[in-house]
């Protein structure tokens, strides 16, 4: 989903001990009576409050404070950071999408967290590292997701599911019909078509020895990208994806035809669970397919986190907070309440987790996934990339000629915005 780039689904396994999990780093006497009294602001997301609820009320008896809990959009948070911080009536704790820690660093607004590492070790290492810059830790993983497929029980079993892209491809040509469609993308846009370039080798940013972004290396035009993006090209030049999934209102486009049944299957996320419920879609959920080189599609692995605002007043006891609300006890609390998947990697297997199949999908889908990258420069890489795709998907451009175009731009607006990386 397009929201999930920008803002922006869910890889787990090892056990810890549920008695270190549910504690953070313990406090000084005198931490905590220079901490009594004290109030703290929590951002969290949207309709997510009541899964910290539990979690809040312990942490305020405990420590003898006050948190107030405000709910704001978690992608617009940054946003609302940057003017209420310095104005004094910010958070302390905020939440946010990983993919936005590298820009928010950079503008001085959160806060280095120092905990110890058998804390982090808690947490899938794709979602750890979400938080990280420049080998620093600025947050603590409360969520992933990743994209996964949603079909129709009612149009295609389980059985019948293809199991690579291109038998997807197969499928829909025998399926569409102009008003009944196989499977649908929004593969106009890298968000998602990313699943299939990098497939083939393509790739956003290269990668140091120390597993940090090379923004100077873009890879959204070499050899692999070009096929996968000519793999996507076929979708839509045969007539397989409707002309009006392309552009903004594409999202919508896709979702209405899944909820009125003229789609057998579509790529999105776990966002999407309650409203295709709510519709009465007899729906199933599974990773994604592989590709004929037999590698599974890729997605970006989304993560939320609890983050510490660098304008916080309390920021020790803030870190402190941070830390319990996403130990494991209360992940799992968590999740009971808003079905978001958490980070922690213990959890993986529990069973009352498991038996979503959502979840299960997303932790499966996780295994073929990575962050989405966190450094700024990232944000010179969505509009040209997305204007290249469609241009491919529209057939006004080759493959190739678009994404060379894209990444010259994105390497232009790199240079200019980002210090001459």
């Amino acid at each position: 989903m397009k929201m999930a780039k920008k803002c922006s689904v869910f890889m787990l396994c090892a056990a810890v001990s549920l008695s270190l999990a549910a504690c953070g780093p313990k406090e000084s006497s005198s931490a905590k009576s220079s901490s009594k009294g004290s109030e703290l602001v929590v951002w969290e997301d949207k309709e997510k409050s009541n899964g910290i609820k539990d979690a809040v009320a312990a942490f305020e008896k405990e420590h003898d404070v006050k948190v107030k809990v405000v709910e704001k959009p978690y992608a617009k948070q940054i946003e609302d950071l940057r003017m209420d911080g310095p104005a004094g009536t910010g958070p302390d704790v905020l939440t946010m999408p990983g993919d936005q820690i590298g820009t928010a660093v950079t503008e001085g607004l959160l806060k280095e967290l120092h905990v110890k590492k058998d804390v982090q070790s808690l947490y899938t290492d794709a979602s750890i590292q979400s938080q990280m810059v420049d080998q620093k830790l600025y947050g603590l993983p409360k969520a992933v997701e990743t994209t996964v497929l949603f079909y129709n029980k009612d149009l295609i079993t389980e059985k019948e599911l293809p199991k690579t892209l291109e038998e997807w491809y197969d499928y829909s040509k025998k399926t569409a019909d102009g008003s009944k469609f196989g499977f649908l993308a929004l593969f106009d846009q890298i968000y998602y078509a990313e699943s299939v370039m990098s497939g083939y080798g393509g790739y956003i940013f290269g990668k140091a020895k120390d597993g940090s972004y090379t923004p100077s290396d873009i890879g959204i035009n070499n050899e692999g990208a070009v096929k996968g993006a000519a793999l996507i090209q076929k979708f839509y030049k045969d007539g397989l994806f409707p002309a009006g999934i392309i552009g903004e209102q594409g999202i919508n486009v896709l979702e209405s035809l899944f909820t009125e049944g003229k789609a057998a299957a579509i790529i999105s996320g776990p966002w999407n669970v309650e409203a295709f419920s709510n519709a009465g879609i007899n729906y199933g959920i599974t990773k994604l397919p592989k590709l004929e080189n037999g590698k599974n599609m890729s997605s970006f692995i989304g993560v939320k986190s609890y983050n510490v605002s660098a304008f916080s007043k309390n920021a020790e006891l803030a870190q402190e907070l941070a830390v319990f609300l996403a130990n494991e006890k209360n992940s799992k609390t968590r999740y009971e309440e808003t079905k978001e998947v958490p980070a922690v990697k213990s959890l993986a297997n529990d069973p009352a987790i498991m038996k979503s199949e959502a979840a299960r999908a997303v932790t499966e889908q996780s295994r073929f996934s990575e962050p989405t990258p966190n450094i700024p420069e990232m944000n010179e890489i969505w509009t040209p990339a997305d204007s290249a795709l469609q241009t491919v998907a529209t057939g006004k451009a080759d493959p190739k000629q678009a994404l060379d175009q894209a990444a010259e731009t994105a390497k232009g607006q790199i240079k200019t915005k980002h210090s001459g990386k």
